[in-house]
């Protein structure tokens, strides 16, 4: 073998020996960016502490008198009215009554339904109506008492 091979043979071995490691010291650095966990891995103590500091949720009562056909009761809140949900083959809603009136609190289609027109009130009543591709179910509320209550079209 000639000197100018073993030269040639000896540099490409370095540069790729030096190329080898600087891959593999940004493949460690970018890794432990990616795999890393944001603001570092939790204990048990922490995890408690942070429990311990939010404020417990109210204690909620419920009636399994349905108000309607299809309709489910809910639970009333501590800091507002009553709240109820009801539930079509369309999609579901919870609605709550108050000093303004009744109001959806939320809303959602089944699968394979789209919620095409809201009327979110507060007001007299509310109604929010899903759409499917063979039929499109209306839910109307209005508060009775304190209470909403799923009432039928007039």
């Amino acid at each position: 073998m000639s000197r100018r091979s073993i030269l040639v043979a000896t540099g490409w071995v370095a540069t790729a020996a030096v190329a080898t490691l600087i891959g593999l010291g940004a493949i460690r650095l970018v890794g432990e960016s990616i795999t890393g966990t944001p603001g570092g891995v939790r204990s048990e103590a922490e995890i408690e502490r942070a429990l311990a500091s939010l404020e417990p949720l109210p204690a909620a009562t419920t009636s399994a008198t349905p108000t309607s056909p299809g309709a489910t009761s809910g639970a009333p809140t501590a800091s507002s009215g009553v709240r109820r949900g009801f539930a079509t083959d369309g999609g579901t809603a919870v609605a709550e009554c108050g000093a303004g009136g009744v109001r959806l609190v939320s809303w959602a289609p089944a699968q394979g339904y789209r919620v095409r027109d809201v009327d979110r009130g507060p007001d007299d009543d509310v109604e929010v109506t899903f759409e499917g591709s063979a039929r499109e179910y209306e839910l109307k509320v209005r508060c009775i008492g304190s209470e909403p209550v799923a009432v039928a079209d007039d």
